[in-house]
């Protein structure tokens, strides 16, 4: 049924929940996995000239950050005998980056994290989550945390 399985990744415990639910249904289905964490590579657009300075600098542990996540949801596939694949994205909207990338590899299935971010803090910080749910042209599985 899934042939293909999107599963982006931050590398929080929420996106570690996801990944071993990702797990099981790869192996019932026998599906290809891709891991995707995405950055936003315009994290200082509009503060000012004086954090022009850090966009190197946030770029380069941005990638660390993301090769790391991308790496250490690899081994866990890998330890539950699925090979899966990874790579890092580039784009303003998280959530758009996360569909483009499932577009793009004819995913058939996401499976991601929620935080469950509620009230003020979701106001604040938003959610990828109900962004790509709101916008997925695909089945997405929602692991609460």
């Amino acid at each position: 049924m899934y042939k293909h399985i999107l599963v982006p990744v931050d590398g929080s415990s929420t996106a570690r929940k996801a990944i071993g639910n990702a797990v099981a249904v790869a192996q019932a289905f026998n599906s290809q996995v891709t891991v995707v964490y995405v950055i936003d590579p315009y994290a200082f657009t509009g503060v000012g000239t004086d954090f022009a300075y850090g966009q190197a600098e946030y770029l380069s542990a941005a990638t660390t950050e993301a090769n790391d996540a991308i790496s250490a949801a690899k081994q866990v596939f890998q330890e539950a005998g699925i090979t899966a694949t990874g790579s890092v994205v580039e784009g303003h909207a998280v959530y758009r980056g996360i569909l483009d990338t499932a577009e793009s590899i004819n995913a058939d299935l996401v499976v991601m994290g929620s935080h469950g971010r509620r009230g003020l803090e979701k106001l604040v910080l938003g959610s990828v989550t109900a962004q790509v749910l709101s916008h997925a042209h695909l089945p997405v599985l929602v692991v609460r945390d």
